[in-house]
């Protein structure tokens, strides 16, 4: 009799199906079937380097590494992304699967043991929406190169231009740093970067993935001759091509000057309600006579993560100079409990000890409704330096997180000395 769960075979029979990777038909049965699994201890050891691989469709998969360690009893899993190691969350392992909690983005890995491979989903804790195929091997690289060298070095940043399917246009800057056939890299929107990307360069042609938990992403294209590049990036809701030549001085429109307040406004007016209910005022006597950094975040964010893990530092060396934080959550999900448990998540990571706030659902139509001082929203996060008088000295859309290098410098540069100059006065 085979004994072996249920739900693996329902993950072979989806893959080997005509249906090859119905997204769909996965998630209404492994859901219902892989929480029954029996909870004795197991032989097999997670522990280690994995490639896992997402089986988006037919012919399109991506790859991801992470790996398992084990620290004083206590596994956890971890992504790998170039030179970032991202903590994904806590590993259970039962009889005959491995869970993984990614509570940064109220996702699950559910995977089952077959031998020395891992097959199974990442899904939403709840169930809900679309679980996506995944198989993972005790491999150490990315993408098979089969042995093809790079035929150049294609290090440099380019102007880059994504354009979407109704035919819209957006200029973006593309960050590549190669080493043999090795490349990683980002690119820089307005809205934020990419963050960290890895891959590999075969001849001409070139592959960037990445995933930290949210959902994956694919770039594939060609450097070609004249110094310029073509390319697409791949994923369950289509393609959407891009290109670009490459430019030293690329750069994107000044970020403070894309979000602005309205004329008669000198500040933005709020009240909203921490996790205990209690409302949050920038005329509250906390905040009086203090520099006050607002920004406009969502943990549910990956740029809003990057900015998280330098502002929670930055306010703890620096809270003692007259300055406060106050984060405005904007949220996938507004019901009392879900958002406790997220921004409890968010603070318990990043260690923040500065106020968070309920401000809204996850939606820049929202964002702006709720801020009417503001022209307009264009991303998460953004930044908002509010000076003693309380009134707004600075606003900054989007972020360059660490993965951009000088730009990240550049932007840390700039808040530390507007920060001093507000303070100086």
């Amino acid at each position: 009799m085979n004994k072996k769960p249920l739900y693996i075979a329902i993950v072979i029979a989806v893959i080997n199906s005509s249906s090859a990777y119905s997204q769909t038909s996965l998630a209404a049965a492994e859901t219902k079937k892989i929480v029954k699994n029996r909870s004795e201890p197991s032989a097999f050891v997670a522990d280690g380097n994995w490639r896992g691989v997402f089986k988006i469709k037919e012919g399109l998969e991506i790859p991801f590494n992470f790996e398992i360690v084990d620290k004083a009893g206590v596994k956890k899993l971890y992504f790998r992304n170039a030179e970032e190691r991202f903590e994904g969350g806590p590993v259970k392992q039962t009889a005959d699967s491995v869970f993984v909690k990614l509570d940064q983005f109220d996702n699950e890995l559910a995977l089952g043991i077959n031998d020395n491979t891992l097959n199974g989903s990442l899904r939403k804790q709840n169930g809900s929406g679309r679980a996506t195929v995944i198989s993972a091997e005790r491999k150490n690289y990315r993408f098979d190169t089969n042995g093809k060298a790079a035929i150049a070095d294609f290090s440099g940043s380019y102007d880059v231009v994504f354009k979407s399917p109704d035919g819209k246009e957006e200029k973006t800057v593309g960050l590549f740093k190669q080493t043999g056939n090795k490349i990683t890299g980002t690119f820089l929107r307005i809205t934020g970067d990419s963050r960290y990307l890895e891959g590999v360069v075969e001849g001409n042609e070139f592959q960037l993935s990445s995933f930290i938990g949210s959902s994956p992403s694919y770039y594939k294209g060609k450097f070609n001759k004249d110094g310029t590049l073509t390319g697409e990036i791949l994923g369950a809701r289509g393609s959407q091509p891009f290109t670009g030549v490459k430019n030293k001085d690329a750069a994107l429109p000044d970020a403070y000057k894309l979000t602005y307040l309205k004329d008669g406004y000198k500040t933005v007016d709020f009240s909203f309600p921490d996790v205990n209910g209690k409302k949050v005022s920038l005329k509250d006597d906390k905040y009086k006579n203090k520099v006050v950094v607002l920004t406009i975040t969502g943990s549910w964010c990956p740029n809003c993560i990057d900015e998280a893990g330098f502002i929670a530092p930055w306010y703890k060396e620096n809270k003692k100079r007259g300055v406060e934080v106050i984060a405005l959550h904007y949220e996938r999900q507004t019901d009392a409990d879900y958002v406790k448990k997220a921004l409890t998540n968010f603070r318990n990571r990043f260690g923040i000890e500065y106020d968070q706030v309920i401000a809204g659902k996850a939606d820049k139509q929202a964002v702006a409704e709720s801020l009417p001082a503001l022209n307009s929203f264009l991303s998460f996060p953004t930044t908002i330096i509010i000076d003693k008088a309380g009134n707004v000295a600075q606003i900054h859309t989007g972020y360059n997180g660490p993965a951009t290098g000088k730009y990240y410098d550049e932007f840390v540069k700039e808040f530390n000395a507007e920060i001093n100059s507000l303070l100086a006065k």
